[in-house]
């Protein structure tokens, strides 16, 4: 095949989508996901700050991002990383001040940088004062209408008013002790039993959470990620329950039959909320987390006249195969084309296995989506790290939208050797240790090459400890090496912009590769990921990027790497 931009015009090719023709920022977006505690101390107490992300936000505009969103800073007693929130108009003291929150946004707009906020709606924190008044007002006062309160089962009430079992595990009711210092109601909570759950069906939560956003708009958000959005409306009469916890579907109990999950008046409730942000200026989104499915219900939670933006949980899941990886990536696109929304692609974030260490366990691996344990065979770093810089790869080589994971940049695998000792997420505690929670993917980032932290903070100390071997993959140590991890993101994200690939058009490569192999073009880029054992030959194009060793042979796309070719003139610019 000559190197001519025309070389793929006989190419037989499968349309899948179109090229976006609406110019809103979101539609193409690259958005930093930052976890507060874990990105930069800036006073020393071993806990992420405000003004830390403050500090370091030169860095990520450097990798030509979109907006950063923010994982929760509210006060809080921290039971659960901050998802259990006492108050959703302030900052927690450890994070710092409404002042450092303002200081933050001001100085992200300096850099064309939108701030995108968690909102958390299904639950609070048990010493929320609208909680607290509703344990003191007693059964059968409007206090406790806000949140789900019921009397048990049984004759004495001592039963749970169903068989609901908790995200975290355990049963999703927690009977209080009332005023009269007798066992009385139970109320529920689909997380901890310190994270109560409001009642949706209540109209003064509705008013409340409709301030909570005006608060927060009017500071300067660019918009809100809604944690657990598909859970705010329970079935009617609360129904038992004996699918899984989280309502994934299984054999007999699809997640369209949970009660607990994806009632249709929940979309009432985005509906509004889109109203709410459309008085804003500016194009201010919402993003729901709804792990739903089929991807065709999820495509439900943005319509035109609800969110802007939901996770793709399919696509984050999918196994390292050629075959699978296309049939998600049709199927998301299929289905959120029919309702005019972007596909918004994911692979990390702060509840799941980063996936440099999750692409490299096997599905027979103990606990594959847990993580791992110290007593637990280590899984091949060098393979999950090959694995995921073209994991990586592909995903920015895809139309729509793309979440980042901080750390993700500079390839940092879970920490799979953690002291249980210092665990921290309910899920361990709550499970007794059975099922190892989501800390080993929270661990404090690594700055520098040196330092007890690694330039986390000045002082040493650290929420959590950092596994051995992260100096190497500290921001300082990959700064100025063309084949780091960081490299690979800043160049794929610089050529994701000059060609137009957030907003560009998807057809399947075929008869190109054989059958561990996936070949997209999207505006004039030819994206080629070989998932297989074998290397193959690699057309005769000019090649933009690969994820691979540069010492690899330059017409060989070897195992587990992916390459961006050139296939026509560049022309196309924008997201």
């Amino acid at each position: 095949m000559s190197t001519t931009y025309g070389a793929l015009q006989s190419l037989r090719l499968t349309p899948v989508h179109d090229r976006d023709q609406e110019p809103k920022w979101w539609r193409s977006s690259v958005i930093y996901q930052v976890y507060p505690r874990s990105f930069r101390d800036l006073d020393g107490d071993g806990v992420g700050d405000l003004a830390g992300i403050t500090a370091e936000l030169g860095q990520l505009a450097e990798l030509d991002i979109d907006a950063i969103w923010l994982s929760p800073f509210y006060p809080s007693p921290q039971l659960d990383g901050g998802y259990d929130v006492s108050d959703y108009c302030d900052v927690d003291p450890s994070f710092g001040t409404l002042a450092d929150f303002d200081a933050l946004v001001s100085a992200a707009d300096a850099l064309s940088i939108r701030v995108i906020i968690d909102l958390v709606p299904n639950h609070c924190s048990q010493e929320h004062v609208l909680f607290r008044q509703a344990l003191a007002a007693g059964p059968d006062a409007p206090e406790r209408d806000l949140f789900v309160f019921r009397d048990g089962r049984g004759a004495s009430g001592q039963l749970p008013p169903n068989n609901w079992q908790s995200h975290f595990g355990g049963p999703a009711w927690t009977r209080v002790t009332e005023s009269d210092g007798q066992p009385g109601q139970w109320y529920l909570h689909l997380f901890d039993s310190s994270q109560p759950d409001f009642n949706w069906d209540n109209e003064l939560v509705r008013q409340e959470f409709e301030r909570v956003l005006c608060f927060w708009l009017d500071r300067g958000v660019a918009g809100f990620r809604v944690d657990v959005a598909h859970a705010l409306i329970k079935a009617e009469g609360l129904p038992d329950w004996d699918g899984r916890a989280d309502g994934g579907s299984i054999p007999g109990y699809p997640f369209t039959d949970a009660p607990m999950f994806g009632q249709p008046q929940i979309h009432d409730i985005y509906r509004r909320w889109r109203e709410v942000l459309a008085e804003y200026d500016g194009e201010r989104i919402l993003c729901a987390e709804a792990s739903v499915d089929p991807l065709d219900r999820l495509a439900d939670w943005v319509r035109p006249d609800q969110m802007h933006q939901t996770f793709n949980f399919s696509y984050l899941a999918a196994p390292w195969d050629a075959a699978e990886l296309r049939r998600i990536i049709t199927s998301s696109l299929e289905a959120f084309d029919a309702v005019g929304a972007p596909t918004t692609w994911v692979l990390s974030n702060h509840d799941v296995v980063r996936h440099p260490t999750r692409l490299a366990l096997t599905a027979d691996s103990p606990r594959p989506g847990d993580g791992r344990g110290p007593e637990d065979e280590q899984p091949d770093h060098v393979l999950g790290t090959r694995r995921a810089r073209a994991a990586s790869l592909l995903m920015l080589g895809l139309p729509g939208g793309v979440y980042l994971y901080q750390g993700e940049e500079l390839g940092l695998p879970d920490h799979t050797t953690l002291p249980h000792d210092v665990r921290q997420d309910p899920t361990y505690h709550r499970t007794g240790g059975s099922r190892l929670g989501r800390d080993g993917c929270r661990v404090p980032l690594p700055w520098t090459s040196t330092g007890a932290s690694l330039g986390y903070s000045a002082t040493g100390e650290a929420w959590l400890p950092q596994p051995q071997g992260w100096a190497e993959l500290s921001r300082e140590a990959q700064r100025h090496d063309p084949a780091s991890t960081l490299s690979l993101y800043r160049s794929a994200l610089a050529l994701r912009r000059e060609h137009g690939l957030g907003s560009g058009s998807l057809a399947w490569a075929e008869d190109l590769t054989g059958p561990d192999c996936l070949g997209l073009v999207n505006n004039g880029v030819l994206v080629l990921l070989n998932t297989g054992s074998a290397p193959v030959e690699l057309p005769d194009l000019p090649v933009l990027l690969r994820s691979g060793s540069p010492a690899s042979a330059p017409h060989i796309l070897d195992p587990e790497e992916c390459a961006w070719l050139q296939t026509e003139d560049p022309g196309t610019t924008g997201r």
